[in-house]
C-alpha cells in the first residue's frame, strides 16, 4: 500500500482533496490524529491522510499509519507547501532533509530519524517585503496566484499517478518544471 499525506495546511490539503477526487476515493474515516480515505490509483492501493493536528506534529499521524498499515518508507509520499520555490512550481524528490520544515522534522521523528521517503512540494512563494510568515500562509490567493497553483494541483495529480505506477523513472522529471502562463489583459 502506499500512503499519501500531507503536512501542510491550505494547498496540501488541497492536493490530497484533488487527489481524492480524482480516484473517487471519500475520506471519510479518523484514524492517528488524521482524516483518511482508502482506494487505488490503477491496482495499487493507495491510503490517502489528512492530520488533523498542528502541522508541526504531523508525524504523530504519519508515523502510526505506517506502522499500522505497514507501509515501506519509500511508499510514503508527503505533500507539502514550500515557500522557497515560486508560486505554483512543484517539485517530486525521492528524499531529503528536511529543510527546516517543522513538519518534515515531526515526521522524521516518528519514523525514527528517517529521510528516505518520497516529498511533493507545491511552491507557495515567499512573503513579500516584511509581511509577518503566518499571514502570508493565512492570506488568500490573488487570481493569478489561484490560478497558478490550480494549474499546479492538476498537474500533481498526474504526478503523483505518475509516481505511483511508475515510481522514480526518467519521465517524473517532467514534473519538476515551472508553470507556464498566458495572462490576458483586462
Amino acid at each position: 500500500m502506499a500512503l499519501g499525506t500531507i503536512i501542510s495546511c491550505q494547498v496540501g490539503f488541497e492536493m490530497i482533496d484533488h487527489i481524492a477526487q480524482a480516484q473517487r476515493i471519500a475520506m471519510n474515516t479518523i484514524q492517528s490524529k488524521a482524516l483518511i480515505g482508502i482506494g487505488s490509483i490503477g491496482e495499487v492501493p493507495i491510503l490517502l491522510a489528512k492530520p488533523q493536528a498542528y502541522m508541526n506534529f504531523s508525524g504523530e499521524s504519519v508515523g502510526p499509519l505506517a506502522a499500522h498499515y505497514q507501509v515501506p518508507l519509500r511508499h510514503i509520499l508527503v505533500i507539502y507547501d514550500e515557500m522557497s520555490l515560486m508560486n505554483g512550481v512543484l517539485r517530486l524528490q525521492p528524499k531529503g532533509g528536511h529543510g527546516h520544515h517543522n513538519g518534515l522534522k515531526s515526521v522524521m521523528n516518528h519514523l525514527d530519524g528517517c529521510r528516505e521517503f518520497p516529498r511533493l512540494c507545491i511552491g507557495i512563494g515567499n512573503p513579500p517585503g516584511k509581511m509577518d510568515m503566518k499571514a502570508y500562509l493565512l492570506q488568500k490567493f490573488s487570481p493569478i496566484e489561484r490560478e497558478q497553483i490550480d494549474a499546479a494541483l492538476e498537474q500533481g495529480v498526474e504526478a503523483v499517478r505518475t509516481l505511483v505506477l511508475n515510481g522514480f523513472d526518467q519521465n517524473i522529471s517532467r514534473f519538476n518544471m515551472g508553470q507556464k502562463y498566458k495572462y490576458h489583459a483586462v
